[in-house]
Parts: C-alpha cells; structure tokens; sequence
C-alpha cells in the first residue's frame, strides 16, 4: 500500500514538473532599479568603515542573458545604463552572476583611502563581493564586502545593500491627436 501511494505521488509530480515550462524559473534582473548602499551602518576592520558617510543610492539600468535558455546556470545581469562610478578603477560595466541564489559581483579595484581634509588618498588593491538576493515583493537585499589590502585602510568594510524597481514614468495625460 505504502509502495503504491509513493509510486503515485512520485507519478504526479513528474507530470507536473513535466508540465513547467523549461525556461520558467530563469532569473531575471532587468529593467531600472535604485540601488542603495546603506554607508551610514557600514561595518568592518578598515579605518575607513569608521569613517561616517551618509546612505547613498543610484539609479541602474540591468539587462539580463543567459547562455542557455533552457537553464539559469549562465545567466548574467549586467548594467547597461546608469551614473559613471568616481572610481577610475571599477570594472566596467557591472556584471552581476546568477548562483542559483543571489546575482553577485567579484571584483578589484583600487581603493581610495581617505584620510582627511589636505591629505593625499592613498589608492590601494581592493577585493570586493557584491550579492543581491531577491525577494517576494520584487526588491533585491544582500551585502557588500570589500577587503583592502594594505596601506592606512587596510581591513574589511561591509554594508547592506538593495536594490528596488523603478516604476516607469507616466504617460502624458491627454491623447496625441
């Protein structure tokens, strides 16, 4: 009896995931989006993640692709419009990879150690770890991790991000007749 109710169970749930349609859980991130960093809340061992900075946000354009339609394991989110970083060294554009999970973001750069009014910054290697999760309501939350390699900031700073959809803007009112 056991045997046969498994045997069923198994049967109808093969039917219904033969019944999805193969490209139907692919990951999307596309469209416009604010990301926030929230830079006032930031954490770590660098002396930079002592230093205060207000919360701050950008608007980004993301499309996605995925190698194989039939499959979520290639899928990349990549900027395709939005504010150029003050950076020189961030790669560009932004390439955020699918991991079944989260879209993320390796990177390095340099980073570019503040350490006052009057004093020269001191650029120094940076390894960063971005990932964006997404949520129920259509927003993407995670963490930003850079390690500093050297120099006066040496150590970790981490904050949370998000990202949240951008309506588009209204048509017009009346008609264009």
């Amino acid at each position: 009896m056991r045997t046969g109710l498994l045997v069923a169970a198994l049967g109808a749930l093969l039917s219904v995931a033969a019944a999805v349609p193969a490209g139907a859980a692919q990951p999307s991130w596309s469209g416009d989006y604010s990301l926030k960093r929230f830079a006032a809340t930031k954490t770590g061992t660098s002396l930079a993640a002592r230093q205060w900075e207000p919360d701050f946000a950008d608007t980004y354009r993301f499309e996605t692709r995925c190698a194989d339609p039939s499959s979520d394991a290639t899928c990349v989110a990549t900027v395709v419009d939005g504010p150029a970083p003050a950076n020189p060294t961030l790669p560009l554009p932004p390439k955020y990879t699918w991991d079944g999970t989260s879209w993320v973001h390796v990177y390095d750069w340099q980073w570019d150690c503040w350490q006052g009014e009057g004093v020269p910054k001191v650029w120094t290697p940076a390894h960063s770890v971005a990932y964006y999760t997404p949520q129920p309501d259509g927003t993407l939350t995670g963490s930003w991790r850079t390690d500093i390699t050297g120099g006066p900031c040496d150590g970790s700073v981490i904050m949370a991000v998000a990202a949240y959809p951008v309506a588009p803007a209204p048509a017009p009112f009346g008609s264009s007749s």
